[in-house]
């Protein structure tokens, strides 16, 4: 049998190569490679579809962040909350910036913050709360906005792997002060590159996030903060225009896919033999990533590998296990987290993968379970 890879984007682009090489022949003959009249077009379509008044292109999502909390002045003596399970980016920026990382607890299966513990986490230090998004799905942001601002703190959601989803109609993106998100190539969303974007409806916080990308730059030379070069070229943003066409449809498939794996190893679900989330009826996934929970994760995945079937663990280590953050302060006990990162096995899903190959990866799944 054909092996089946955990993304392929190979084909994902195939469809696009030649509307991409011609939007990327436009910049050659403009000339512009940063910042070009591309990023403004990506900007304003952004924005548009995640339904706010200012979508800030930049470099990456870890330069989304990293500016985020740049705009909310974030520096050392302040404290910054952010779940113990996810990828290392917040607690970098906050690193960087002087700041505290504060690590709390997630919720399995789901692995998304346990938002009782935050109420418990915060002190006189506290200045934002990062939010993640974990495999599409967005955490309540109602309840940790309601938190946040009977508190006076800022709340930054990170996207990353929600972009394309949204939680109560509101689409991810949108659903703080400030959101994040990443168009790394294997994202819902992804860039012949790497890239991000910064959201918000906020005029003056606009204003600011566009300064710090360049340098700090209100004009030509003229630094009124301090910044970065967090700017994206003008090819990845060409190349994310054409992909934006297709979003839909790619998210579509991916939740047919989803679908499809829910419905076959959901008797195993019930049998106790492995977990994954039950769909929120709150939230409409992106299903960037299928995770499920394995008691015995590695031997699945070695039973999947002999069966020509690849797969991924996003993340094998949270954060207070990591050796660059294990100083970081921990608000109790982090057993969430550990399990979520001894258990989780992520399965292929992209908007390729036919019908016959996720039914395939599913019986591999259930073969080993057994």
């Amino acid at each position: 049998m054909e092996p089946i890879p955990f993304v392929d984007l190979t084909t994902e682009w195939a469809a696009l190569k030649h509307e991409t090489l011609a939007r990327v022949e436009a910049v050659f003959d403009h000339g512009r490679f940063i910042m070009g009249p591309e990023i403004a077009e990506l900007e304003g379509r952004l924005a548009e579809m995640v339904g706010v008044r200012h979508a800030i292109a930049c470099a990456s999502g870890t330069t989304a962040l990293l500016m985020a909390m740049m705009a909310l002045e974030i520096g050392p003596g302040d404290e910054v909350i952010v779940p113990a399970y996810t990828f290392a980016a917040p607690v970098e920026c906050a690193l960087l910036l002087g700041a505290s990382p504060v690590l709390v607890d997630v919720e399995p299966p789901s692995g998304l913050v346990d938002v009782d513990r935050l109420e418990k986490a915060l002190t006189p230090r506290t200045r934002a709360i990062v939010a993640v998004s974990l495999y599409g799905a967005p955490p309540d942001f109602s309840a940790i906005n309601a938190l946040a601002d009977a508190h006076g703190i800022a709340v930054i959601e990170d996207a990353a792997q929600s972009f394309g989803g949204s939680r109560e109609g509101r689409q991810s993106g949108s659903l703080a002060r400030l959101g994040c998100t990443s168009f790394f190539p294997t994202k819902v969303l992804g860039g012949a590159g790497d890239g991000g974007a910064v959201f918000t409806d906020d005029d003056a916080l606009a204003c600011c996030l566009t300064e710090i990308r360049d340098h700090g730059q209100s004009g030509k030379y003229r630094h009124v903060r301090t910044g970065v070069n967090g700017r994206m070229s003008s090819i990845t943003a060409a190349t994310l225009l054409v992909r934006l066409k297709t979003l839909e449809a790619a998210i579509g498939n991916r939740r047919a896919v989803a679908d499809t794996y829910d419905a076959l190893l959901s008797d195993a679900r019930n049998a106790g033999r492995l977990d994954f989330s039950a769909p929120d009826p709150c939230v409409a996934s992106a299903r960037s990533q299928y995770a499920l929970l394995a008691e015995n994760r590695d031997r699945v995945a070695t039973d999947l590998r002999k069966a020509g079937i690849q797969t991924a663990v996003h993340y094998p280590e949270p954060l207070h296990l990591q050796p660059a953050f294990s100083h970081a302060r921990r608000s109790g006990p982090l057993s969430g987290a550990s399990r979520m990162a001894e258990k989780v096995l992520c399965l292929p899903i992209y908007p390729g993968l036919t019908a016959s190959q996720v039914t395939r990866v599913a019986e591999a799944v259930l073969r080993s379970v057994k």
